[in-house]
């Protein structure tokens, strides 16, 4: 996937497109990482052209959090792409917003129609009602700290502790968010770091202490060593 925006035809009743915007420390961290780690120096070498992206959407960015729970990569995308037409909003444009009002509006059964479970369906109308409602202190979240912002969002049903983490990785960009609940960053890790043997969280958080302040950009570039396309939330 090309680090610059796609751009798309407009959409009758699409919302409008966001900019991307990549995190100010990027270069620093992949310096960072590349002098305290030899697995990182190698998969910033092979990947560095490639960027973490936040389309500055917080329901967007939770509710793609929410389609893609225990679901692969693909079956995810083919999920979120029908949901897209459902809402008539483009397919082809990774900065699209989802809109939440139509969200809240459209019934659970037509909602379904987009391949969601009903129990996704039930967590994507509670995440729209929560923003809707303005349960949620979004305009203060750039202001406050990690674990504060994971308890206000796993008070939200669907919401655990991983799906809080992608949103501060892929929303916040926050720089040193280990997500070690994250099955991929667990099998990246062995397969890097201990040819292939199981790796317990004690054994990936020691590693991933080399990485501090820029764990979030370590756990990135083990993501692409598993997949050089990088996942869009």
């Amino acid at each position: 996937m090309s680090s610059a925006p796609r751009s798309s035809a407009p959409v009758a009743g699409a919302e409008p497109a966001v900019a991307l915007v990549t995190p100010a420390f990027w270069d620093d961290a992949c310096k960072h990482l590349s002098k305290r780690d030899r697995v990182m120096r190698k998969l910033i070498a092979d990947f560095g052209q490639a960027r973490l992206h936040s389309r500055r959407d917080a329901f967007t960015t939770l509710a793609r959090s929410i389609v893609g729970q225990q679901i692969s990569v693909k079956a995810a995308q083919t999920v979120w792409d029908k949901l897209l037409t459902l809402l008539e909003q483009p397919r082809d444009d990774i900065r699209v917003v989802l809109p939440v009002q139509r969200v809240v509006d459209l019934p659970a059964d037509t909602l379904r129609t987009a391949g969601l479970s009903a129990r996704k369906v039930e967590y994507l109308i509670d995440l729209a009602r929560h923003f809707a409602d303005g349960r949620l202190h979004v305009d203060q979240w750039t202001q406050m700290d990690d674990e504060a912002i994971i308890e206000e969002l796993i008070c939200i049903r669907g919401i655990g502790r991983w799906t809080a983490e992608m949103f501060l990785i892929f929303h916040l960009m926050r720089a040193n968010v280990l997500p070690l609940d994250d099955l991929g960053l667990i099998k990246a890790i062995s397969i890097n770091y201990f040819s292939g043997e199981p790796v317990s969280r004690a054994e990936a958080r020691e590693i991933a202490d080399a990485w501090a302040p820029y764990r979030t950009v370590g756990t990135w570039y083990l993501w692409r060593s598993l997949d050089p396309v990088p996942v869009e939330y």
